[in-house]
């Protein structure tokens, strides 16, 4: 198939790509980054393509299945990632988001195919639930970029701590920098998260599926949302340490991503429109 085809070659030039952004970092090469994030916007043009084969294919925008949403939301990161590229000292950064998105990708491409994940019988939900999928999606790639910085102040911090510094120490941005960009970042994405909930729950009851609401995913997305929302609580209070506020980021992250494998045991999400 032209699509495998196409993403394959997308996995591939991804692989390169992480393979010399990896290597920048580990030792300051300009040609090497500039090399890595050429073959970024290779990948994310690769991955424009199948979005449009997958558009014809489907007759609409391709996102109601769980293959187009892991799909979406790599090619999201890779977005995201050659905007991070535009700014000072962002090496880590998109290291950090490549791996991400990458990891996303390949298991997608493993894991599920586009021709055994069709749309089938959405009818009026249509509206609400693409709303719902799209605001998702960016609350998702806005989160992981605030886990990147979460993740790379404490690792700074535990550096300057223990007084190891090196150059690509030097590379990072300061511990300020990166607790005011997980801040911004964590400030976008739980918003977004909280009006796709919304978008959610309103397509439920136009498809007068009720019963939903007591399904056990609604309870552990709330439970990740409220994770978010003390994050945002506890920051805004000024009274807490830069390193428990990273943990906080990072703890929420982790409950997203273990609420969304937990599709696979829930009623409450049957990506095939039944």
């Amino acid at each position: 198939m032209l699509l495998n085809g196409i993403y394959d070659a997308a996995l591939l030039v991804y692989a390169l790509s992480l393979l010399f952004v990896f290597s920048d970092c580990l030792r300051r090469s300009p040609s090497e980054k500039r090399l890595g994030t050429g073959l970024l916007v290779v990948v994310g043009l690769l991955q424009l393509t199948g979005l449009g084969i997958r558009f014809s294919e489907e007759g609409g925008l391709p996102i109601f299945t769980p293959y187009d949403f892991l799909f979406w939301f790599s090619f999201s990161i890779v977005l995201t990632s050659l905007g991070i590229a535009l700014t000072r000292r962002s090496e880590f950064t998109i290291l950090l988001l490549s791996v991400a998105g990458f990891s996303v990708f390949l298991l997608n491409r493993v894991w599920l195919t586009a021709e055994d994940h069709t749309l089938q019988s959405w009818s009026a939900v249509h509206g609400w639930l693409a709303v719902h999928i799209i605001l998702a999606n960016l609350s998702f790639a806005a989160l992981t970029l605030g886990t990147a910085f979460a993740i790379m102040y404490l690792f700074l911090h535990s550096r300057l701590k223990n007084k190891k510094w090196s150059d690509r120490i030097r590379r990072l941005p300061s511990l300020e920098v990166l607790d005011k960009y997980t801040y911004y970042s964590v400030l976008t994405g739980t918003p977004l998260l909280v009006f796709s909930l919304v978008m959610a729950g309103l397509s439920i009851v136009v498809e007068g599926r009720l019963m939903l609401f007591q399904d056990l995913k609604v309870l552990t997305t709330l439970i990740g949302l409220g994770i978010y929302i003390a994050y945002l609580i506890l920051k805004r209070s000024g009274q807490n340490s830069g390193v428990l506020m990273a943990r906080w980021a990072i703890s929420g992250y982790g409950f997203i991503i273990l609420n969304f494998l937990l599709n696979s045991w829930s009623n409450f999400h049957r990506w095939g429109g039944e």
